[in-house]
Protein backbone atom coordinates (compact mmCIF):
# COMPACT_ATOMS: atom_id res chain seq x y z
CA UNK A 1 0.00 0.00 0.00
CA UNK A 2 1.19 3.20 -0.44
CA UNK A 3 2.76 5.63 2.00
CA UNK A 4 3.90 9.45 2.25
CA UNK A 5 6.92 9.74 4.45
CA UNK A 6 7.76 13.45 5.12
CA UNK A 7 11.17 14.30 7.05
CA UNK A 8 12.25 17.63 9.10
CA UNK A 9 15.79 18.48 7.98
CA UNK A 10 17.91 19.67 10.77
CA UNK A 11 18.39 17.42 13.71
CA UNK A 12 16.69 14.75 12.27
CA UNK A 13 18.52 13.93 9.00
CA UNK A 14 21.52 16.25 9.97
CA UNK A 15 23.22 18.62 12.57
CA UNK A 16 24.06 21.80 11.03
CA UNK A 17 26.20 22.87 13.72
CA UNK A 18 25.53 26.57 13.75
CA UNK A 19 25.08 26.90 9.91
CA UNK A 20 21.94 27.97 9.78
CA UNK A 21 22.21 30.31 12.74
CA UNK A 22 24.39 32.31 10.44
CA UNK A 23 21.99 32.36 7.79
CA UNK A 24 19.56 33.81 9.58
CA UNK A 25 22.04 36.49 11.02
CA UNK A 26 23.48 37.20 7.41
CA UNK A 27 19.95 37.33 5.71
CA UNK A 28 18.85 39.89 9.18
CA UNK A 29 22.11 42.12 7.93
CA UNK A 30 21.68 42.02 4.48
CA UNK A 31 17.97 43.20 5.31
CA UNK A 32 18.62 46.11 8.04
CA UNK A 33 22.53 46.66 7.13
CA UNK A 34 23.51 45.49 11.05
CA UNK A 35 24.24 42.33 12.83
CA UNK A 36 21.37 41.15 14.76
CA UNK A 37 21.72 41.22 18.43
CA UNK A 38 19.61 38.21 19.26
CA UNK A 39 19.51 34.92 17.54
CA UNK A 40 16.69 33.35 15.30
CA UNK A 41 14.33 32.07 17.08
CA UNK A 42 14.02 28.38 15.59
CA UNK A 43 12.67 25.02 17.24
CA UNK A 44 10.51 23.75 14.65
CA UNK A 45 9.71 26.89 13.61
CA UNK A 46 9.25 27.65 9.07
CA UNK A 47 11.21 30.55 7.66
CA UNK A 48 7.95 32.50 7.62
CA UNK A 49 7.59 32.91 10.91
CA UNK A 50 10.94 32.70 12.50
CA UNK A 51 11.83 35.93 10.03
CA UNK A 52 9.08 37.95 11.11
CA UNK A 53 9.20 37.30 15.00
CA UNK A 54 13.68 37.50 14.99
CA UNK A 55 12.50 41.59 13.37
CA UNK A 56 9.76 41.84 16.32
CA UNK A 57 12.49 40.95 18.95
CA UNK A 58 14.64 43.35 17.29
CA UNK A 59 11.58 46.02 18.04
CA UNK A 60 12.04 46.54 14.06
CA UNK A 61 9.26 46.42 11.11
CA UNK A 62 8.38 43.14 9.51
CA UNK A 63 9.56 42.98 5.85
CA UNK A 64 7.71 42.07 2.79
CA UNK A 65 8.07 38.32 2.54
CA UNK A 66 9.59 38.13 -0.79
CA UNK A 67 12.61 40.46 0.08
CA UNK A 68 12.89 38.32 3.15
CA UNK A 69 12.68 35.22 1.02
CA UNK A 70 15.52 36.60 -1.45
CA UNK A 71 17.60 37.27 1.19
CA UNK A 72 17.13 34.15 2.86
CA UNK A 73 18.34 32.12 0.13
CA UNK A 74 21.34 34.74 -0.90
CA UNK A 75 22.58 33.58 2.92
CA UNK A 76 22.45 30.27 2.14
CA UNK A 77 23.53 29.83 -1.49
CA UNK A 78 27.09 28.07 -1.22
CA UNK A 79 27.29 26.76 2.32
CA UNK A 80 28.07 23.18 1.44
CA UNK A 81 31.36 22.90 2.22
CA UNK A 82 30.91 25.04 5.42
CA UNK A 83 28.29 22.08 5.82
CA UNK A 84 30.14 19.66 5.20
CA UNK A 85 33.26 20.61 6.95
CA UNK A 86 31.55 21.32 10.26
CA UNK A 87 28.08 19.49 10.07
CA UNK A 88 27.35 15.93 9.57
CA UNK A 89 24.72 13.46 8.50
CA UNK A 90 23.19 11.89 11.80
CA UNK A 91 23.83 8.50 12.25
CA UNK A 92 21.09 5.50 10.58
CA UNK A 93 20.28 8.16 8.24
CA UNK A 94 21.71 7.28 4.92
CA UNK A 95 20.57 3.31 5.48
CA UNK A 96 16.49 4.49 6.28
CA UNK A 97 16.38 6.78 3.47
CA UNK A 98 17.99 4.50 1.01
CA UNK A 99 15.36 1.73 2.18
CA UNK A 100 12.47 3.98 1.49
CA UNK A 101 14.27 4.93 -1.77
CA UNK A 102 13.91 1.42 -2.70
CA UNK A 103 10.64 0.59 -1.79
CA UNK A 104 8.28 1.60 -4.95
CA UNK A 105 5.22 2.36 -2.93
CA UNK A 106 6.55 5.01 -0.47
CA UNK A 107 7.15 8.32 -1.30
CA UNK A 108 9.96 9.99 1.18
CA UNK A 109 10.28 13.55 0.91
CA UNK A 110 10.64 16.59 3.18
CA UNK A 111 8.53 18.67 5.50
CA UNK A 112 10.97 21.28 6.76
CA UNK A 113 10.79 24.86 8.26
CA UNK A 114 13.49 25.90 5.58
CA UNK A 115 12.62 27.64 2.68
CA UNK A 116 13.39 24.96 -0.63
CA UNK A 117 16.11 26.73 -1.65
CA UNK A 118 18.27 26.33 1.65
CA UNK A 119 16.93 22.82 2.51
CA UNK A 120 18.35 21.88 -0.67
CA UNK A 121 21.82 23.25 0.14
CA UNK A 122 21.96 21.66 3.38
CA UNK A 123 20.58 18.02 1.79
CA UNK A 124 22.67 18.46 -0.92
CA UNK A 125 25.92 18.99 0.88
CA UNK A 126 25.95 15.35 1.84
CA UNK A 127 24.19 14.26 -1.09
CA UNK A 128 20.50 13.38 0.65
CA UNK A 129 18.75 15.52 -1.87
CA UNK A 130 19.28 12.34 -4.16
CA UNK A 131 17.18 9.86 -1.67
CA UNK A 132 14.56 11.71 -1.64
CA UNK A 133 11.91 13.68 -3.82
CA UNK A 134 12.56 17.14 -2.88
CA UNK A 135 10.11 18.33 -5.87
CA UNK A 136 6.97 17.17 -3.63
CA UNK A 137 8.05 18.76 -0.13
CA UNK A 138 6.92 21.02 2.29
CA UNK A 139 8.92 24.13 2.73
CA UNK A 140 9.11 27.12 5.10
CA UNK A 141 7.43 29.39 2.50
CA UNK A 142 4.83 27.35 2.22
CA UNK A 143 2.97 28.46 5.19
CA UNK A 144 3.53 30.03 8.40
CA UNK A 145 2.38 27.36 10.51
CA UNK A 146 3.75 24.20 10.32
CA UNK A 147 0.81 21.96 10.00
CA UNK A 148 0.52 23.78 6.83
CA UNK A 149 2.97 22.25 5.37
CA UNK A 150 1.48 19.01 6.06
CA UNK A 151 -1.03 19.37 3.03
CA UNK A 152 1.43 21.31 0.75
CA UNK A 153 3.31 17.92 0.52
CA UNK A 154 0.54 15.62 0.20
CA UNK A 155 -1.45 17.86 -2.22
CA UNK A 156 2.41 18.04 -4.39
CA UNK A 157 2.43 14.06 -4.21
CA UNK A 158 -0.73 13.18 -5.47
CA UNK A 159 -0.82 15.73 -7.96
CA UNK A 160 2.71 14.77 -9.45
CA UNK A 161 2.95 11.05 -8.56
CA UNK A 162 -0.66 9.60 -8.11
CA UNK A 163 -1.25 8.95 -4.91
CA UNK A 164 -4.70 8.81 -4.07
CA UNK A 165 -6.28 11.44 -1.25
CA UNK A 166 -5.94 10.50 2.20
CA UNK A 167 -3.21 7.95 1.63
CA UNK A 168 -1.74 7.85 5.14
CA UNK A 169 1.02 10.22 5.25
CA UNK A 170 4.22 9.81 8.32
CA UNK A 171 6.10 13.31 9.34
CA UNK A 172 9.71 12.04 11.19
CA UNK A 173 10.76 14.49 13.00
CA UNK A 174 12.56 16.27 16.47
CA UNK A 175 10.45 18.79 18.34
CA UNK A 176 7.24 19.13 19.84
CA UNK A 177 6.10 21.45 16.58
CA UNK A 178 6.88 17.98 14.57
CA UNK A 179 4.45 16.43 16.39
CA UNK A 180 1.76 19.34 16.80
CA UNK A 181 1.83 19.55 12.86
CA UNK A 182 1.42 15.70 12.24
CA UNK A 183 -1.39 15.51 14.75
CA UNK A 184 -2.92 19.12 13.02
CA UNK A 185 -2.57 18.08 9.88
CA UNK A 186 -3.86 14.19 10.12
CA UNK A 187 -0.12 12.53 9.86
CA UNK A 188 0.97 9.90 12.23
CA UNK A 189 4.19 11.30 13.67
CA UNK A 190 7.30 9.35 14.68
CA UNK A 191 9.72 11.61 16.88
CA UNK A 192 13.43 11.36 17.11
CA UNK A 193 15.37 12.64 20.26
CA UNK A 194 18.18 13.85 18.45
CA UNK A 195 18.04 17.63 18.65
CA UNK A 196 16.95 19.18 22.10
CA UNK A 197 13.91 17.87 23.30
CA UNK A 198 13.70 14.04 25.12
CA UNK A 199 12.30 11.16 24.35
CA UNK A 200 9.86 12.06 27.35
CA UNK A 201 9.02 15.39 26.18
CA UNK A 202 8.69 13.94 22.49
CA UNK A 203 6.26 10.92 24.18
CA UNK A 204 4.26 13.86 26.40
CA UNK A 205 3.74 15.96 23.20
CA UNK A 206 1.77 12.98 21.76
CA UNK A 207 3.82 11.55 19.14
CA UNK A 208 3.02 8.18 18.02
CA UNK A 209 6.25 6.30 18.21
CA UNK A 210 9.34 8.05 19.35
CA UNK A 211 13.23 6.79 18.94
CA UNK A 212 16.22 7.71 20.48
CA UNK A 213 18.21 8.34 17.25
CA UNK A 214 17.95 6.50 13.94
CA UNK A 215 20.13 3.95 14.30
CA UNK A 216 17.89 0.80 13.57
CA UNK A 217 17.29 1.43 10.36
CA UNK A 218 15.82 -1.72 9.57
CA UNK A 219 12.98 -1.41 12.88
CA UNK A 220 12.22 1.79 11.67
CA UNK A 221 11.23 0.96 8.17
CA UNK A 222 9.02 -2.31 9.20
CA UNK A 223 6.87 0.53 12.10
CA UNK A 224 6.79 2.84 8.92
CA UNK A 225 5.85 -0.04 6.34
CA UNK A 226 2.90 -1.43 8.92
CA UNK A 227 1.32 1.92 8.37
CA UNK A 228 1.21 1.73 4.91
CA UNK A 229 0.23 -1.49 4.78
CA UNK A 230 -3.24 -0.77 7.39
CA UNK A 231 -4.00 2.15 5.19
CA UNK A 232 -6.52 2.42 2.20
CA UNK A 233 -5.65 2.05 -1.19
CA UNK A 234 -8.48 3.96 -2.99
CA UNK A 235 -6.63 4.36 -6.43
CA UNK A 236 -5.20 0.85 -8.32
CA UNK A 237 -2.13 2.96 -10.01
CA UNK A 238 0.86 3.12 -7.46
CA UNK A 239 3.47 5.91 -7.80
CA UNK A 240 6.64 4.31 -9.03
CA UNK A 241 10.26 6.83 -8.93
Amino acid sequence: MPLIVLWDVDHTLIENSGISKEIYAAAFTALTGRAPDLPAPTEGRTDRAIVPEMFRQHGLPVPDWERAKTALEAAGRGREEQLRQRGHVLPGVADVLRALAADPSVCSSVLTGNITANAHVKLGAFGLDALLHMDVGGYGEDAEERAGLVDAARTRVNAAHGFATGTATVLIGDTPRDVEAARTGGARCVAVASGIHSADELRSSGADFVLPDLTDAVGLVAYLRTIGATSKQTKSDRWRR
